[in-house]
């Protein structure tokens, strides 16, 4: 890229079956998904510096590692704190870096960038990603191949924040078939326990039910699945919204109902992020997967619009 390059990177637009997608190479973000002209998550400007994590891709972890330490292998490991406020290493090492091009199509194309071994992550990890439009919608696969001589540990979700139509997140009814959620604590959101949401009825949404007020900035899982997919969908009041499904390379599912200062973006979308690992799975383990030298390991999402 050069100086005139737009701030989010080089915009790569695909189309099919009525839909539209731009990914931004910079964190190869989905910067626009639209099907029929309408939104189906919270754009962003191609020259706007991508707001927070809107749309990136996550690698070689999602969500947080707490206090920026982990394990692994019996040595210890300290990352850059990237979310400073709470003291966390935050969403991984791939969010602001230049994706190269592998294959541009008029309905799929294909990012790659290496995550070269550094301080807190001494490991070579090839991250590819590809988006690819069908007539069930947008899907986005993830795959990492360790490039290394070590085994390196790894997890990757995407960010998007889903748009059930017109309103906000308040306005929307939402569906997530999950029958446990992680709790958190509520300064700085470290994991504490997996319990039912039986125990926290305010997020129990196994049955379809407007979000109203509710907050949420959670990980859940105990998925219920058809054919092996789970699917969380959000609608607006005329019935038309979307869904994100994906398979069981992903038993976890972040959402988030953006609260933030700005009322400009205060609750304009929902966060929808399935996720291979639980948050901090590089300390619990906990869906942790492990990449021996020369291994792969991909996981896959798709956007459909309802």
């Amino acid at each position: 890229m050069n100086a005139s390059s737009p701030a989010s990177g080089r915009q790569l637009r695909i189309s099919a079956h009525g839909y539209e997608a731009a990914i931004a190479s910079v964190g190869a973000s989905l910067r626009v998904l639209q099907y029929d002209s309408r939104d189906l998550v919270v754009p962003f400007g191609a020259d706007e510096v991508r707001p927070a994590y809107r749309g990136a891709t996550l690698a070689p972890w999602p969500n947080r590692v707490v206090d920026g330490q982990y394990s692994f292998a019996d040595a210890e490991y300290q990352l850059p704190l990237t979310e400073p406020a709470r003291g966390h290493a935050l969403h991984g090492l791939l969010a602001w870096t230049e994706f190269a091009d592998r294959l541009v199509e008029s309905d799929r194309v294909v990012l790659v960038a290496v995550i070269e071994p550094q301080f807190g992550y001494p490991f070579r990890v090839e991250v590819e990603v590809e988006f690819r439009l069908a007539a069930d919608g947008l899907t986005q696969t993830v795959t990492a191949r360790n490039l290394g001589a070590d085994a390196a540990p790894w997890g990757t979700g995407p960010h998007p924040y889903l748009v059930g139509g017109d309103g906000r997140v308040d306005d929307w009814t939402l569906t997530l078939p999950a029958s446990e959620v992680l709790t958190v604590t509520p300064d700085r959101l470290s994991p504490v326990a997996v319990e039912p949401v039986e125990q926290h009825p305010e997020w129990d949404f196994r049955e379809a039910r407007a979000i109203g007020d509710v907050f949420i900035d959670h990980a859940f899982t105990e998925l219920s699945r058809a054919d092996g997919v789970a699917e969380v969908r959000v609608v607006a009041a005329d019935g038309h919204g979307v869904a994100l499904s994906w398979d069981e390379s992903c038993p976890w599912v972040q959402v988030h109902t953006a609260d933030t200062p700005d009322p400009a973006t205060h609750r304009i979308g929902l966060a929808v992020e399935p996720m291979t690992c639980p948050p901090d799975a590089f300390n619990s383990g906990v869906d942790l997967i492990v990449l021996e030298p020369g291994a792969e390991a991909a996981a896959s999402w798709r956007f459909t619009a309802l």
